[in-house]
């Protein structure tokens, strides 16, 4: 009898463990770590506060201005100022441009030292670390963006990951075509067996050739910019001069029939604006 409790006791205890065993391992996972970061997307801008904020003052600021001196009300021009909500947008537009450009003519010089490293016979990892450097050498102060991606593909290849993986995704995350072609030929040559040097040297030289075709058109159009600005600056100016020095002849536009024809001035200068945007954006 004795024997039967200790065996039955035992039995307890024995479900007594197994049951704190699975209570342990029902327990939920660890939350991961704060500070994890998403990699970045080049195909958006993302304004800080303090840019939308900045961004915003600046363009009201301006609109005010803008609308006093066409209306000489201060009702008509409060309102005008609400367009400073619209310059973030455009400012958004124009930082990611800039960077993409930028990200386009560092890609160009990456491609260089890629085809050079691997010409004097290192491998492909090898040749991507020392792009690094060779980027790093030509802006030494600067952390540019392909810098950080080079790093990033690098960081992967440390931990076991294929080189067509880390490419493929860092393509989708630029949304280019130069980068897309180039992984997509990278990709196929890796897995086909290609002459890896030439296709590297040729996808950098047809690159090279087409950023210096964009530059040479952005040569050639930046007085046509610098004309369109001082064209669309004209008229202000004239009625900043008109308003300073002839006050009672500029009076009838203040008011009555004058506010209208104002009004189709304003957009008049608002829509010339916007189709000297669209002509200069030249692409290849």
């Amino acid at each position: 009898m004795k024997t039967g409790h200790a065996f039955k006791g035992r039995g307890r205890q024995g479900h007594a463990g197994s049951g704190s065993m699975l209570r342990r391992s029902r327990r939920p996972p660890k939350a991961k770590p704060e500070g994890h970061k998403q990699l970045p997307d080049y195909s958006v801008y993302v304004l800080s506060p303090l840019e939308r904020i900045m961004c915003v003052i600046s363009g009201a600021v301006l609109f005010f201005g803008i609308g006093y001196l066409f209306y000489h009300q201060w009702l008509m021009a409060l309102v005008l100022s609400t367009g400073g909500l619209l310059v973030p947008r455009f400012w958004r537009k124009h930082m990611l441009q800039r960077r993409r450009a930028a990200l386009n003519l560092h890609f160009k010089q990456a491609l260089y030292s890629l085809s050079s490293s691997l010409s004097a016979g290192r491998s492909v990892e090898n040749g991507f670390r020392e792009a690094i450097s060779d980027l790093r050498m030509l802006d030494p102060d600067a952390e540019n963006d392909l810098i950080t991606e080079l790093s990033i593909i690098c960081a992967r290849l440390e931990y076991g990951e294929p080189i067509e993986d880390a490419l493929r995704d860092f393509s989708r995350r630029a949304s280019m075509e130069d980068i897309t072609n180039f992984a997509d030929v990278f990709i196929t040559c890796k897995r086909t067996g290609g002459d890896l040097v030439e296709v590297i040297r040729r996808t950098s030289s047809i690159i090279g050739e087409k950023l210096d075709i964009q530059q040479e058109i952005a040569v050639l159009v930046a007085q046509k910019k610098f004309e369109s600005k001082a064209l669309l600056a004209a008229p202000i100016l004239m009625l900043v001069f008109m308003n300073l020095t002839s006050g009672d002849y500029m009076k009838p536009m203040f008011g009555g029939m004058g506010m209208v024809i104002s009004t189709f001035a304003l957009l008049g200068l608002a829509g010339c604006l916007l189709w000297i945007i669209k002509i200069m954006n030249i692409k290849i």
